[in-house]
């Protein structure tokens, strides 16, 4: 359960493109033997501030052929653990995380341009990145981590106090560690993604297109661990059709090169419902 408030506003400068977004929110988890997160029995509190800054110039929401969407967003707790004087090495699950801390540094950016004068055929360019830092190692967050691999939509991770990152290619969420004593420890991402894209019905009432696409990325427990250029690789094709009454579907055949727990990923299909994630 949890209640949020937030305000936006455009910006003039540099452009009218801009706009700043702030947010308060407050979570309750309750738990009761959930093998997901490092908690799994327990309540937990989560008060966060945030703060987005965005630039988006596309020139259409459904089919984009130039322009560019970019984030930069900031969340943060405070840092209970600097003054409360428990002992969190020590400390049991409940009091470790009965008011959960951290600061979470995420970036999004997509790019459009058209390859051909009918602004029919569209090269897509994608590079996001995300962190979950923390202020004392041992009260780090088991919520608000980061659940890579698959289509970005399936899973528990979908509802359950984490954000799916989509990879195609590899199965969900199989990109994410684990913590040795349990809990996912998706505490940073990466992913890069190239797609050609062209249109073969644009109507008011349907829109469909194919497109092909390269994609790389990982996610890594800790910033000892990350290494920008250990990414898991795919390519594949897909259909997108949109209509007013059923929003956004698709489908996506991907190929992951390389090995998650010692095999190759191989050919995997996808599914979109409703958004790309």
């Amino acid at each position: 359960m949890g209640i949020t408030a937030g305000i936006g506003t455009r910006l003039n400068w540099p452009d009218d493109y801009f706009t700043l977004y702030g947010q308060i929110a407050y979570l309750n988890y309750n738990l009761s033997h959930w093998d997901y997160f490092a908690l799994n029995t327990g309540v937990a509190n989560n008060f966060n501030l945030s703060v987005t800054l965005s630039r988006n110039s596309l020139n259409q929401p459904i089919y984009p052929s130039r322009g560019s969407d970019i984030s930069l967003s900031l969340a943060l707790t405070p840092p209970y653990s600097a003054w409360d004087g428990i002992d969190y090495e020590h400390a049991d699950q409940q009091t470790k995380y009965r008011w959960i801390e951290y600061y979470k540094i995420k970036f999004k950016s997509r790019f459009f341009v058209p390859l051909t004068p009918d602004n029919k055929l569209v090269l897509m360019g994608r590079a996001e990145f995300g962190f979950l830092g923390y202020y004392n190692i041992h009260k780090r967050s088991p919520f608000e981590t980061f659940w890579v691999g698959g289509d970005g939509m399936s899973g528990y991770s979908s509802t359950y106090a984490t954000e799916t990152i989509a990879l195609r290619g590899y199965t969900n969420g199989s990109l994410t560690p684990t913590y040795d004593d349990g809990g996912q420890a998706g505490n940073i991402y990466s992913r890069f993604s190239i797609e050609l894209r062209y249109p073969i019905l644009m109507k008011e009432t349907t829109m469909v297109w194919v497109l092909g696409f390269a994609e790389a990325g990982n996610c890594w427990r800790d910033y000892h661990d990350f290494n920008p250029l250990d990414l898991k690789r795919s390519a594949g094709v897909g259909l997108r059709v949109y209509m007013p009454m059923f929003g956004l579907l698709g489908v996506d055949w991907a190929y992951g090169f390389d090995q998650v727990n010692g095999k190759v990923s191989g050919s995997q299909f996808h599914f979109v419902i409703g958004q790309e994630f």
